[in-house]
Formats: structure tokens, sequence, C-alpha cells
């Protein structure tokens, strides 16, 4: 069995990540070398959400310091004077100028690292930052004639849960160990984020069928746009959550439960326009917004989405005799959702597989993960297939069961 190196790059969203990991194909043990993630938040604040052309030109402004930082850590950054570069391979830089100028600087003054695939974020996400990590993957592959692994988005969010801690006693780097070996199928994903809401029936890894999703907002966009309506400030789900702990610390609630759309439908799918507007109509009738009303509407607000994803949970669960549930996003760092679902698995005596909450959101280490798991689909980085890479801001994971 043979030991592989993977450099995964994801630019979906907000994030700026790049991700070197070492995995040994006979026993699923992964070391993770190198891991920076870069985040917007700041830079998008002021919009109260992203700016998708505004998170293009910082993933242009970050790639290179964010590679150079993972290769350091990973002990693989080598610098060189006697690399020999075609420089012809920079118009895949055309699109993105100032990566172009940074790329021409930086790449010829080191060595090719000792990488086995490249892969890359290719959907779902927002086009023009998914564009940037594209090239960006296309050009270091064919500088480095490494092959290059096109990677689903909500797949590597998927992973990050199938892995553990190593035992105690790992001295070189973060370790974990693949367990997917052990979910009991087949196995249901709740993939919940800023932009999907989303409840995948698994076979295996790999093979994925959807058989609920949000019919409008996603769980954590309704989590900003609520925010936004109490006035607090992007990104909003953070800040919901911690209002609503000590609410229920203190035992303050809202005298008027909000809705729960959807909760009682025989549909797998969500909705949570609805209770986005409910929030909305009921804050503007409030005389004024004190410190203790804005606690009982955060608490609400975090129990009215929980209920709704245990009960459509619940009820996949009984229609697909799930023997596991594997929970995967950004929104599943909420302690709160976290613990429900945690209760709701020992209820129906099933396995639940979670991500550490440090990898719950985007990053490049899932996609370098996703790549070794789709190694098999790793593309000649002068191919006409590696050519025609495009972004799909809404590539799906699976069909429509």
């Amino acid at each position: 069995m043979k030991t592989l190196k993977i450099l995964g790059i994801e630019t979906s969203c907000d994030e700026t990540a790049v991700s070197l990991i070492e995995v040994d194909s006979g026993s699923g043990a992964v070391r993770v070398l190198g891991n920076t993630v870069h985040s917007q938040i700041d830079v998008h604040a002021s919009y109260g959400g992203v700016f998708p052309t505004l998170a293009k030109r910082e993933h242009e402004k970050n790639l290179i310091p964010v590679l150079m930082e993972t290769l350091e850590e990973a002990d693989a950054l080598k610098k060189t004077s006697s690399a020999s570069v075609d420089l012809s391979i920079l118009t895949l830089l055309d699109r993105e100028p100032e990566l172009k100028e940074a790329f021409s600087q930086a790449i010829p003054s080191i060595a090719r690292p000792d990488i086995d695939y490249i892969a890359v974020t290719v959907g779902p996400g927002l086009e023009p930052a998914l564009w940037v990590g594209i090239n960006f993957a296309r050009a270091l592959a064919a500088i480095w004639n490494v092959p290059l692994v096109p990677c689903n988005h909500m797949e590597g969010h998927i992973l990050t849960a199938l892995i553990e801690k190593a035992p105690a006693g790992v001295k070189t780097g973060d370790a974990f160990k693949l367990v997917d070996r052990d979910v009991s199928y087949p196995a249901l994903s709740l993939l919940i984020s800023g932009g999907h809401t989303q409840i995948i029936l698994m076979d295996k890894v790999g093979s994925y069928k959807i058989v609920g999703e949000t019919l409008d907002d996603a769980v954590g966009e309704c989590f900003d746009k609520t925010a936004r309506v109490l006035g607090l400030p992007y990104p909003g789900g953070p800040k919901i959550s911690m209002l609503a702990g000590q609410a229920r610390a203190e035992d303050i609630k809202l005298a008027t439960p909000l809705p729960r759309p959807m909760i009682a439908s025989d549909s797998p799918d969500f909705s949570f326009s609805g209770l986005k507007t409910a929030v909305l109509y009921a804050v503007k009738k409030e005389t004024g917004m004190t410190p203790d009303l804005e606690k009982a509407y955060a608490r609400e607000i975090e129990d009215a989405i929980t209920d709704v994803i245990i009960a459509k949970m619940k009820k996949a669960i009984e229609t697909y005799a799930a023997g596991t549930i594997v929970i995967g996003g950004g929104v599943i760092a909420n302690a709160h959702i976290r613990d429900t679902l945690e209760r709701l698995a020992n209820e129906c005596s099933i396995g639940i597989l979670l991500p550490r909450t440090d990898h719950s959101t985007d990053n490049a280490l899932m996609i370098a993960l996703a790549g070794y798991m789709n190694r098999e689909k790793a593309l000649d980085p002068k191919s006409e297939a590696t050519k025609a890479l495009k972004a799909m801001g809404t590539l799906p994971l699976g069909p429509r069961a």
C-alpha cells in the first residue's frame, strides 16, 4: 500500500484555504502536514454577507501567501534557482491578473513539492470565487506536472465527519483515521451551511442521492438574515447561538412562539423564508429591543430551526432505515444543534458522526480528503478534460431520489 500526498485548494466562498495531507492508503491513517485558512469575514462584514466580486479579488490576493504558509508548515517549501518554467502556463491566469503576477514571481523560485495529486473545489459555490481556485490549481498542476482532481464542496463536508482523531501520542502533525468503513449503511448525511440545507442518502462513500433540501433559504442564511433583523452584526449565526445560550441559562423565553415551517409536512424538504419573515414582522411590532428581548428572539429562532431539522431527520431515519447519520457544514458548529442531533441519534439507537468544530466551516482539508477519495478520477494536467474544467455554482452532490 502506498502513502499519498494530496494538496487541497478551496475557494468556494469567503475562505481562501490550502491544505497538504498524507494518507496511508492501507490503514486509512491521515496526517495533516500543513493547513491554512484565511477568512474574509471582516472584509465582507459591511455588506452584511459575502460580496462575490470582492471574494474573487481577495482569493487572488491571498492564494499565493496561503499556499506558501501551508508548504512551509509542511516543511515542503524549498527555494530553487534552477526551476525551468514554461511561462505560457500563466495564460491560465489571464482572468486573475493579481494572482498571475504573484504566481509568476513566487512559483518559479520554489522547487516542486513532493505531492501526488492536487484537489480543487469546482462547485457548488460562488462562481467568481470558484474560478480563481480552479485556474490556480490548473496552473500549479501544469507547472508541477501533477494530476488534478476536481472535487464537490459538499462531499468534502461529509468526509470531515468520517475522520476521527488518532490515539494520543502522535507527535508529527495533526493525525486522523478514516472511519468510513465503520459507517452502518444506508446512512443519512445532513449538510447545513450558509448556502445549503440537504439530507443525503448514502449507500457508500461516493454514492449520494438528495432526499430533502431547502426550497428557499438555507439554515445559515436564515440565521444571518434574522440576526440582521435583530440588529446583530454579520456573521449572525454565532451571535444568535451565543444569545440563545444566555437565554436558556437565564430561562428567558419569547412570549409568542415563532412558526416552524413545514415541520408537520410529509415532505422531506425544508423552508426557512417564512421564519425569516415572521421574525421581521414580530420585531416591527416591538416598542423597543431590550437585551432580554434580544436573547428571547435568539433562543426562539434557534429553537425553531432546530425543531424543524430534528423533525425532518427523524422522519428520514425512519423512512430509509438509516444506520448512521453523518453531519457536515458550517452550521454544525452550533452547539445546540449538535447536542440535539446527538440526542436524536441516541433515541433512535443509531450512530452519529460529527466533524470537529474547527473542521465544520469551509477548509481545504476537506477538499484534500475528497481528492484522496476520488483519486481515480484524476485528470492529466495537460489534458483537454483539465482545460475544460469550469466552475459550477449549483453543482449537485447527486441526483434527487
